[in-house]
């Protein structure tokens, strides 16, 4: 705040990581397997059959192993920067038995493997990225023909005025803090922040080439978004 220049994720005390771990940690146990994942067009099929699936931005890796616990024919790879975090994940995935179907590797989010993935998450990340548009435009470079984007965003309305609710304030502080900061940190070509809402996020992926983008589930929290080419 005082240079103008952010703060990144990784100039914080270590201890934020892993409360922002267990922030959310909750949220994914109770939806993301018996809710979110079914209320995309045919992704859990392609799960069940087995396809590689990127979580992007993966923290400590609740999200990523929550998923590789659900579908063992799909390989999943956890993507982040942040060393300490992917350490905590390969800890993580290793207490559930899940170290040779789980690969957590440092990379950004444009310069990650390409294994032209079926499914590629972002759990709560992109809005804390720099350059959104150009992660957006990686993944689609990156995602098989046939693929689907999973967004899931803090809930937020487009305007304003509609998120002063006790849950708006919260993340609105939080993105103060930690999101904003963080993305300004990384040059700020484009600062959504926790509450950017789904029109802003539609048109990111717009600008990445994509055409298709639903709300395709929500809990007071968050929002599940669908996006295919």
């Amino acid at each position: 705040f005082r240079t103008g220049k952010g703060v990144a994720w990784g100039d914080h005390a270590d201890r934020m990581y892993c409360g922002v771990a267990a922030f959310y940690r909750n949220g994914y146990r109770a939806s993301l397997v018996p809710q979110w994942l079914p209320a995309l067009d045919g992704v859990v099929a392609r799960l069940e059959a087995g396809i590689e699936v990127a979580d992007v931005g993966c923290g400590h890796g609740h999200s990523t192993v929550l998923m590789a616990q659900a579908f063992p024919k799909s390989r999943f790879h956890g993507i982040d920067t942040h060393a300490l975090s992917i350490a905590e994940a390969r800890v993580n995935a290793a207490k559930a038995g899940l170290a040779e179907r789980v690969n957590f590797e440092m990379a950004r989010a444009t310069d990650y493997p390409n294994r032209r993935y079926g499914l590629i998450c972002f759990f709560d990340t992109l809005h804390d990225m720099g350059d959104p548009v150009a992660a957006a435009r990686y993944a689609a470079e990156v995602l098989a023909p046939d693929g689907t984007v999973m967004l899931i965003e803090p809930f937020a309305n487009d305007r304003v005025e509609d998120n002063i609710s006790p849950v708006g304030r919260l993340y609105y502080a939080a993105s103060s803090v930690l999101c904003c900061a963080h993305a300004i940190s990384e040059g700020g070509k484009l600062v959504l922040g926790a509450q950017a809402g789904e029109s802003r996020l539609a048109e990111v992926f717009r600008r990445a080439g994509f055409t298709r983008f639903r709300r395709a589930a929500e809990t007071p929290f968050n929002m599940v978004l669908e996006v295919r080419r």
